[in-house]
């Protein structure tokens, strides 16, 4: 990708935080590039950025308005067009990595050509992909699993990425959304692939490295979501994990957008992860939990984290409150 920075982040009419997950990794990961947000009446999601107008941002700079919401089917609303359109003209590019394109819009596309303006579909991949093989590749692999769909497998690469690199290891986080895409500048949106080709993407997006190099593969979904478990299986196929890590939010009471649909129990997560990853890296293994513990405060958060830990017997840790030392130090 080549988006023109500084960023305006716009939040749409999200419903709740995690409705505008894109533009929260990308302000929490990448700060220095946002310069604002953009949010509708009745937007639930706060950045904690700058509120601005189409306008404002202009004058402050904005080169590139990203769409940053993550709602369900990924769909551009139809009452946001004229406002991606007054973007147009006020000089700024448009970025979204939604399934629906900014490119299929026709007002939307002729208003870009026009003005020379450029439009980002991150969502969309550029390129075929060969069927996965399942063949050994050199170098090594952790993919960060999850009990739920929007639970933290990409804010876990990444602190894993922060982490070994500042040991000086040799690390590189493969982004496999939308969001992740934004903050790396690469990678494949694994949902948007076909599924024949889904674990072959994921072999292209890790390929052979050195005998001590980790890839660290950002998840999706879960196995045991209804909606998004053919894209975790192919993941987990493509990826021949040496390691795992699990995600978890413990105060969630059924799958987001499921509301029929309880949370698994976490051993049986981690046992059917390991079990399905071990047909193309037998020796794939579980070495921690990532505990999302955002709606705890202080003690309950670390009740949970030590009761888990001692419970399965693997590191558990918060990334954001704690770091990831404890899963780094687990590696094989």
């Amino acid at each position: 990708m080549n988006l023109r920075r500084p960023y305006l982040l716009f939040l749409g009419d999200a419903r709740d935080e995690l409705a505008a997950k894109t533009a929260q990794g990308i302000a929490y990961w990448r700060p220095e590039w946002c310069v604002g947000q953009l949010r509708l009446p009745g937007c639930k999601a706060d950045l904690k950025l700058p509120d601005m107008t189409l306008e404002q941002a202009a004058a402050a700079g904005v080169k590139t308005m990203i769409v940053g919401v993550a709602n369900r089917g990924g769909v551009i609303d139809a009452a946001w067009v004229p406002l991606l359109l007054q973007a147009l003209e006020l000089g700024l590019d448009l970025a979204s990595g939604l399934h629906r394109r900014l490119t299929d819009i026709p007002e939307v596309a002729a208003t870009a050509a026009k003005l020379g303006r450029a439009l980002h579909d991150v969502r969309h991949p550029t390129r075929d992909f060969e069927v996965g093989t399942g063949a050994r590749r050199a170098g090594k692999r952790l993919l960060t699993v999850g009990t739920d769909c929007s639970i933290g497998k990409m804010y876990t690469a990444l602190a894993l990425e922060r982490e070994m690199r500042r040991r000086g290891l040799k690390a590189d986080f493969r982004a496999t959304g939308q969001t992740g895409i934004f903050i790396a500048g690469e990678g494949v949106s694994i949902d948007a692939v076909v599924a024949d080709f889904i674990s072959g993407a994921v072999e292209f997006l890790s390929p052979d490295n050195d005998p001590d190099h980790w890839d660290l593969i950002e998840g999706q979904g879960s196995l045991f979501h209804a909606s998004y478990a053919g894209v975790s299986l192919g993941l987990l196929h493509g990826a021949q994990a040496d390691a795992l890590v699990m995600c978890h939010e413990p105060t969630r009471r059924h799958m987001r957008g499921l509301p029929h649909a309880p949370l698994p129990d976490l051993k049986a997560c981690i046992a059917l992860n390991e079990s399905l990853a071990r047909l193309t890296n037998p020796a794939a293994r579980c070495i921690g939990i990532a505990i999302n513990t955002s709606a705890l405060d202080t003690i309950a958060a670390s009740r949970v984290l030590k009761e888990t830990s001692d419970r399965l017997g693997l590191p558990a840790v918060d990334p954001v409150r704690d770091g990831v030392g404890p899963l780094v130090d687990a590696l094989p």
